[in-house]
């Protein structure tokens, strides 16, 4: 499929959404003021999701959230049959009265335990691709639809459904991400570098609080992923979040009965992948609980040297103390050894494309399937994180959260990396690791209430926060030769360990880099939620935040130096009105970001955080029984207060302090999302971004897009079919992709301009799931299409690779 073709489809969907929307709004906008509202639970008292809730003889027909709750809105007055109904057992049938300006409240209990609900809902229809709801991304309950932010929600079904292992892969569902880079392994990195809204960011959060892992993040234990979009410092803080937003890893949780599943997936370039997710009760009144998942890795690449090797372990443990209080703690542990893929790096001097003779990728003489090192220059990564929540419940409205989150990263090994040079030559480089380590630690306390002012609601959540981090890092870098970037290459091989390190002991000057420094954060932060009208909310928050930058740490003099402070302001303000009561709504949002600056500028003052304010607005809705939801959004993002050069008549001539803070950027953009189920058992995933950012106000390169914005137009589409019924029950077929605009990776006055092509990459899968095991097999890059990602740098892509999998449930 050409990027043609791929966004005449993206146009058909939204065209079939606009229909469908104005469809929707005649229907609903009858005079129908009554609602149903109700919850379902299982014959063990759990709640009973996805479940089909049916009002017989109308169009009404939802399906249950994760809470087992359900809801009709303007329902006519009159008497009607609510059918809850669960494939292979008997519907439980309820006869209602709907009166004209009240909510009829119902329960109903299924004649079935949760584990075989479970099991059903497996073999149904419902892939429970959306989560309508919540708890961190305003860090307390909230619904989509009542959210003024946008974000999107990776499911672990689109995970399962798509034979997906990885965050990097699973990040393919989330419109507007493209990934720069994959992950260093370096000890404090956060895995791939994405980009967002025109900003870099990554994977730096689990389950709200930091949650650093240096390597490619395994899937293993999640149960979604959040992509949070825009500056998103007033709850979430500066330090793990950017201006483009932030991605937060929801984790699995230990539940009440024994269960799990053990899978294995092998492929091409070598790929074995074993997987094992074990539940089970550790005393009888079920107050003690257990899971753990885990995975080993074991995969060649498609460069001639390349290969990794990971483990990934994640146990986790309940325990509910009381009806009031529950504690949970958490471990993981992360291990990596590879290669990694090669970076390829632009000559620092000259017009690019003067130098190389070109300004695209696909047209250098530049062997794809070389890592042009050898498989003995590897690193090991290594992740050991410690997490625990205590829940307390104060009372009815009001409940206590103390979070407490530890993560240790390590690194240790070569980091070969390549420049581009004229005359189709690269030059082998190194930037190693030595035995690094870095550390972050945050404690939260959240209190979190749900009550009403006069006959105003509240959802209120007020948190401090202090975060800590600890870096004990050493780099150590050099250069190692010159050779041809292509055909035959007499001293291939002998970019190898033996001779690295000889290079590095013949170095006559200090080749080592330290990054040994501590930084503090103390924070103080409050949002409310305001129902003004039970269709009109406004949402109001502020941050107060503290940094306590202690300076770096030299070994030689064993004192910290250039140590400074900064107090930051951040609020948020956002409104939603609910158009159709929990099916439409408009939003809008004014969110703000920041970024602490050490230095001082040519006045001799301390430099001020640098800060970044969104203007959003849009459209969410959860339309059909939520057959169809989707977010369309427009933004604007202002970042001012940039630090460049100043060379005005009263430079200092004592100091070095010849800066400004005056530069200013600007990203603004369109995002739609929309996840469809248009008849049984067929879903839609798709996603469609345009991102327009620009230097206004730099040194150089005003005007320019900059190189760290990526692509500024992107698309993903995923489409699944589900068989429901007779022998094949459960079998099923994806297809999809991802699509890319030409990224303009060097972009600069004195640079001038390179090209990564657009990329159109396809994939396709094909499953069969039922209550004991799952297998399938996937197909990923169809085309076996060659491609490029980066950032200042180009790193291929896979080519065409084949997995398949096995899964026992029980």
């Amino acid at each position: 499929m050409r990027p043609r073709s791929l966004r005449q489809t993206l146009i058909l969907i939204f065209s079939l959404f606009i229909s469908s929307f104005a469809t929707a709004v005649a229907n609903d906008l009858e005079d129908n003021n009554g609602a149903i509202k109700g919850k379902v639970i299982t014959s063990d008292g759990h709640a009973a999701a996805d479940v089909a809730v049916i009002l017989q003889g109308t169009k009404y027909a939802t399906t249950t959230d994760g809470s087992g709750t359900f809801s009709f809105h303007n329902v006519p007055a009159g008497n009607y049959q609510v059918v809850v109904s669960l494939t292979g057992y008997s519907n439980v049938t309820k006869d209602i009265v709907v009166e004209s300006g009240k909510t009829t409240n119902e329960s109903f209990q299924l004649a079935v335990s949760s584990k075989q609900l479970g099991e059903i809902v497996i073999t149904g229809n419902q892939n429970k691709l959306v989560k309508k709801s919540s708890d961190y991304v305003s860090k307390l309950p909230l619904r989509n639809l009542e959210n003024p932010q946008v974000y999107s929600t990776i499911t672990k079904d689109l995970i399962t459904q798509q034979m997906v292992f990885t965050v990097d892969d699973a990040m393919r569902n989330a419109p507007g991400i493209t990934k720069m880079w994959e992950a260093t392994g370096r000890s404090g990195d956060g895995g791939a570098y994405y980009t967002s809204r025109g900003f870099v960011t990554q994977s730096l959060l689990r389950n709200g609080v930091t949650g650093n892992v240096s390597s490619k993040i395994d899937a293993t234990n999640l149960e979604s992923i959040e992509v949070i979009k825009g500056p998103s410092a007033t709850l979430f803080g500066s330090t793990l979040t950017s201006y483009g937003g932030l991605i937060n890893r929801i984790t699995k949780k230990p539940y009440d009965h024994f269960g799990g599943e053990i899978s294995y997936a092998g492929g091409t370039y070598a790929y074995n992948r074993f997987s094992a997710d074990i539940n089970t009760p550790l005393d009888s009144a079920k107050t003690l609980l257990f899971r753990l998942n885990t995975a080993y890795t074991d995969e060649g690449s498609f460069t001639d040297n390349g290969f990794n090797k990971a483990l990934a372990i994640a146990p986790g443990i309940t325990y509910k103390a009381s009806d009031r209080l529950t504690f949970q703690f958490d471990a993981e542990y992360f291990y990596n050894n590879g290669t990694g893929n090669p970076f390829f790096f632009f000559p620092y001097s000259g017009v690019v494309s003067e130098v190389l003779g070109t300004d695209r990728a696909d047209k250098l003489h530049l062997d794809y399937n070389r890592l042009f090192a050898s498989k003995d220059l590897t690193q090991v990564s290594k992740n050991m994180n410690f997490f625990a929540t205590m829940n307390y419940k104060i009372s009815d409205q009001w409940t206590s959260q103390t979070v407490f989150s530890n993560t240790n990263s390590f690194s240790n090994g070569a980091g070969p990396y390549f420049y581009l040079m004229a005359h189709d030559s690269i030059s082998r480089n190194d930037q190693s690791t030595n035995n690094s380590r870095v550390s972050t630690t945050e404690l939260q306390q959240n209190f979190i209430g749900d009550f009403k002012t006069g006959r105003f609601r509240n959802r209120f959540v007020g948190g401090l926060d202090v975060f800590y981090l600890n870096s004990d890092q050493i780099f150590a870098a050099t250069g190692f030769d010159a050779i041809p970037s292509h055909g035959n290459i007499p001293t291939y091989n002998d970019f190898n360990r033996a001779n690295l390190d000889k290079t590095y002991q013949s170095l006559t000057y200090n080749y080592q880099y330290p990054y040994i420094y501590k930084r503090y954060t103390y924070s103080a932060y409050a949002s409310d939620v305001l129902n003004i009208t039970d269709n009109l909310m406004v949402q109001a928050a502020l941050r107060v935040d503290y940094y306590n930058n202690k300076g770096d740490y030299s070994k030689t003099a064993g004192t910290y130096s250039g140590g400074y402070d900064q107090t930051a302001l951040s609020p948020k303000f956002g409104f939603v009105y609910q158009i159709l009561k929990d099916k439409l709504s408009l939003f809008g949002n004014y969110q703000n970001g920041f970024q602490n600056k050490d230095g001082k500028n040519y006045k001799n003052e301390t430099l001020k955080p640098e800060q970044a304010n969104q203007l959003e607005g849009g459209v969410k809705m959860d339309l059909f029984g939520g057959r169809l939801t989707g977010t369309l959004s427009y933004y604007n993002i202002k970042v001012k207060d940039l630090v460049r050069t100043y060379t005005g008549p009263d430079q200092n001539p004592v100091t070095a302090y010849n800066v400004i803070q005056d530069g200013t950027q600007a990203s603004k953009g369109f995002e739609a999302e929309v996840i469809a189920n248009p008849f049984l058992g067929f879903s839609v995933v798709a996603g469609f971004a345009y991102n327009d950012s620009k230097l206004e106000k730099a040194d150089t390169d005003e005007g320019r897009r900059p190189a760290t914005a990526n692509a500024p137009m992107s698309a993903n589409l995923w489409l699944n079919y589900r068989i429901s019924q007779g022998a094949v029950k459960g079998l099923s077929f994806g297809f999809g992709g991802n699509y890319a605009s030409d990224n303009k990776i060097v972009n600069s006055d004195a640079q001038g301009v390179f090209i990564l092509p657009a990329f159109t990459v396809l994939n396709a899968s094909v499953s069969f799931d039922t209550p004991k095991f799952r297998i399938g097999a996937k197909l990923d890059n169809l085309t076996n299409q060659k491609y490029w990602i980066g950032w200042s740098s180009m790193n291929p892509q896979k080519p065409r690779s084949l997995v398949g999998s096995i899964a026992f449930k029980f």
